[in-house]
């Protein structure tokens, strides 16, 4: 049996679904074993025009796989057959790994069939390993990775918008203004620019939103309608009325738990009053029912037991708002990421667990109370750290908003990463881009630019924060205030101590060969060795750095251009030229570059010949023997890496990954913000990537930096801490254990301190509670009668 993989998961039919269920619970048969057959419509000239990689698919079928095996009731073998593993975002190579190691079989092949098996349902797929042996093997499923395409009628709309578009009908954009088409004022973005995961589609969503911002900065404020909510109302002298709604969450809760039977249970219940269940809770039609029955059944508490409230808590907030209700008297119960996801072949331990949940979130609904909201004001200046292309772009995009932006950079020069690249992916000059936006940046009224300086310390909060910037130029010390704080540090390339790098002139790292392209050892060369994922893709740097095979292949293809008869290889592990890159990929074949792949434990080896040249050994995996390759230079493509980052978080109180890259608050629904409100990341502090996609995040973090410098004022979260001064003995623990800087020490004495809290800092996580030896921190809305009141109820049925 086959299915068609959809890339859009997200909007499957659910009731597509469900008969799929109920078609294999009637047949009571669970599939045992599924290939995922990967490049089903991408990478593919012969039988469709989709010549590019979709980008996407690689990891959708990991993702896929993994959840399969998890959810399977019986042991379930899962393959997937590929190309080349296409894991090059954020985080993604550790995945891949992670699934290898539970059991996951990658096969690198291309599928040469597919055929019924004559004595049953099974598929027969046949296929040639690496060492040339035609294999067939049996699967019960299928799983097709089909490619994104651009939209029916994508040509149509585009010559009604006076757009062009490019040979596969995606948007045409130039790497200097990636969201914008080549009609001036008309942008675009997510995979109508071209294929894209949902991180980057998002970013680009903001991206787009600041582009468009710029061209509208004089009309700011003047079609405005600010929304409005209804007067809330005062719930004090009320007994509590809740209101229960459970979420099937189309089938990733019902095709697990019981929820009719967690409804029946719910109505059971002290103080709840209303009982309802949704097929999804937060569609706008559940939604809107939600108001209209906070309002028939005069509720003033509600639970919601769904998925997580991380994700949608601030949508149903909203809602009790819209009815009128303060949005603290709301409770969330997690029945699908700690009931149905992690207990789903157990459906009645499931059920049972949701209603232990959901009697936990009315036992504390009945207690929370209202909370107020607080505001601050804003300063309406920005804080860039770092002035290479992502930090400057960012400035700009604020400055032409008419915001005042502070550029610091501690080297004495702007440009940063990207004065040591030559040309983009697409030949456009990155030299010339550079010199334009550094004279624009300069010339602007709105920027100022600190060289050769640094942050050495910043305290405040979202909307007001103050910042001492140490001047190596004779200037000194400066204090400037900020509402907002942009991280663009940047990244370096890694220095090897492998492959003779720095004991051997011949052998470069990637940016070096653009500073050598014009001498004569590499325009008279008639061999060149480039060797992908050094220092990437190992146990000290898992990640891949995103841009090196691209670069390779452009480079390759440069050199064939300049001497065709010139020997070219490319030794890889996989090649990730993602996106219309793979169009460089398959003109470098077609010009005669030589692609040989290796595996870590079989790294090539670089030695020097006693007459002072280089000489490649690789095991080529056709051959399955040593190559020796003698080129006249070799070109490592080094990792990219941060440095010293770990001070500058601390600085501003944000976190970095396990690579020492920024670590954003949400891959997928906030791509550059951090946890602590009013700071910022983009380009290769946060991720390697291409100067096309630094840009838009550059524009993405001004777009969302914006979004505050715009107001007056801005709410702040009421779930804080707070301090009851008559138990507390100034001791400092809170201070020492707040990784916000929330908490400050007054002195209000002789000798005597308090401690207090700036609330537009405090995120709630509740470490002062914890660590206060008198309880005199707390936290509100997380007080000690609502938490124990929940384990009270999860004891006692």
């Amino acid at each position: 049996m086959a299915f068609w993989m959809s890339l859009a998961e997200k909007v499957r039919k659910v009731e597509q679904e469900i008969a799929r269920l109920k078609e294999r619970a009637a047949a009571e048969h669970e599939p045992r074993k599924i290939a995922w057959l990967q490049c089903v419509g991408s990478r593919e000239i012969n039988r469709c025009d989709n010549g590019y990689c979709s980008g996407v698919c690689c990891m959708y079928a990991i993702k896929e796989a993994v959840i399969a095996k998890e959810h399977s009731k019986e042991e379930l073998e899962a393959a997937i057959f590929f190309m080349d593993m296409r894991t090059h975002g954020k985080e993604f190579e550790q995945y891949y790994e992670r699934a290898r190691e539970n059991g996951i079989r990658f096969i690198r092949s291309r599928i040469h069939s597919v055929e019924p098996c004559a004595d049953s349902d099974d598929l027969r797929l046949a296929y040639v390993t690496d060492s040339g042996k035609m294999v067939e093997e049996d699967f019960d499923m299928v799983v097709l990775s089909v490619g994104l395409e651009s939209p029916p009628g994508i040509q149509e709309l585009a010559q009604r918008l006076g757009i062009e578009l490019d040979h596969y009908n995606f948007a045409r954009t130039t790497s200097f203004n990636p969201v914008e088409t080549s009609r001036p004022g008309v942008f675009v973005c997510g995979v109508l620019q071209g294929p894209k995961d949902i991180p980057v589609s998002v970013m680009e969503a903001s991206a787009a939103a600041g582009a468009a911002a710029t061209r509208l900065a004089a009309a700011r404020n003047t079609l405005v309608k600010k929304k409005t909510f209804p007067e809330e109302r005062d719930v004090s002298s009320e007994k509590p009325r809740i209101g229960v709604f459970v979420c099937n969450c189309g089938v990733n809760i019902s095709s697990v738990v019981r929820v009719p039977e967690v409804a029946r249970y719910a109505a059971t219940l002290p103080h709840v009053v209303y009982v309802q269940e949704n097929l999804f809770s937060c569609s706008q039609d559940a939604q809107d029912r939600l108001v209209s029955v906070i309002k028939e059944q005069n509720l003033n508490r509600v639970v919601v037991a769904a998925c997580s409230p991380r994700t949608h808590e601030p949508l149903f907030q909203e809602t009790m708002r819209n009815s009128g209700l303060n949005k603290y008297l709301f409770e969330q119960a997690n029945i699908r990421d700690q009931c149905s996801w992690v207990h789903a072949g157990d459906p009645d331990a499931a059920t049972e667990k949701a209603k232990d949940l959901v009697r936990m979130a009315v036992s504390r609904a009945a207690l929370i109370e209202p909370l107020p909201m607080p505001s601050v004001p804003v300063t309406p200046a920005a804080l860039i750290v770092g002035g290479g292309i992502a930090g400057m772009v960012a400035a700009l995009t604020l400055a032409r908003q008419g915001f005042k932006a502070h550029i610091i950079e501690k080297k004495g020069f702007l440009g940063g990463h990207g004065r040591k690249v030559r040309t983009t992916w697409k030949g456009e000059s990155v030299e010339e881009f550079l010199a334009d936006l550094v004279k624009e940046v300069n010339g602007h009224p709105d920027i100022e630019v600190y060289l050769n300086s640094e942050v050495t310390a910043s305290s405040g909060y979202v909307g007001n924060f103050r910042s001492v910037i140490t001047s190596g130029d004779g200037a000194g010390i400066r204090e400037l205030e900020h509402g907002v704080t942009i991280l663009a540090t940047g990244a370096h390339s890694l220095k090897p101590d492998e492959y003779l790098y720095g004991k051997n002139g011949r052998v470069f790292r990637w940016h070096e060969l653009d500073e050598a392209w014009d001498q004569d050892l590499v325009k008279n060369a008639q061999c060149a060795v480039f060797i992908q994922c050094v220092g990437s893709r190992e146990p000290q740097r898992p990640h891949c750095s995103r841009i090196c095979c691209t670069f390779s292949v452009q480079k390759s293809i440069e050199l064939k251009e300049r001497n065709p008869e010139m020997d070219v290889y490319i030794l890889y592990r996989d090649m990730r030229t993602y996106g219309e890159r793979e169009d460089l990929y398959r003109e470098a074949r077609r010009r005669g570059v030589l692609f040989i792949r290796y595996d870590l434990e079989n790294k090539p080896e670089v030695q020097e010949t006693e007459s002072g040249g280089l000489e490649v050994t690789v095991i080529d995996h056709v051959l399955q023997r040593p190559v020796v390759l003698k080129p006249d230079f070799v070109t490592l493509a080094t990792a990219i890496e941060t440095r010293d980052i770990e001070q500058l978080a601390q600085l501003f109180k944000v976190p970095v990954s396990q690579d020492s890259f920024f670590l954003e608050v949400h891959m997928k629904l906030r791509p550059v913000d951090f946890a602590t409100d009013g700071v910022f990341v983009c380009g290769l502090a946060h991720y390697p990537k291409p100067i096309d996609e630094s840009i838009a995040q550059a524009q993405a973090a001004a777009a969302r930096a914006a979004t505050i410098l715009a107001q007056k004022s801005i709410d702040v979260d009421g779930v804080v801490a707070h301090v009851d001064q008559s138990l507390c003995r100034g001791c400092g623990k809170c201070v020492e254990v707040c990784p916000y800087g929330a908490p400050r020490l007054t002195e209000i004495g002789e000798d005597m301190r308090i401690s207090e809290i700036q609330e537009a800092l405090c995120k709630g996580c509740g470490a002062c509670a914890v660590a206060c030896p008198t309880g005199a921190a707390a936290i509100r809305h997380f007080n000690d009668r609502e938490v124990l009141t929940m384990v009270e109820a999860a004891l006692c049925k």
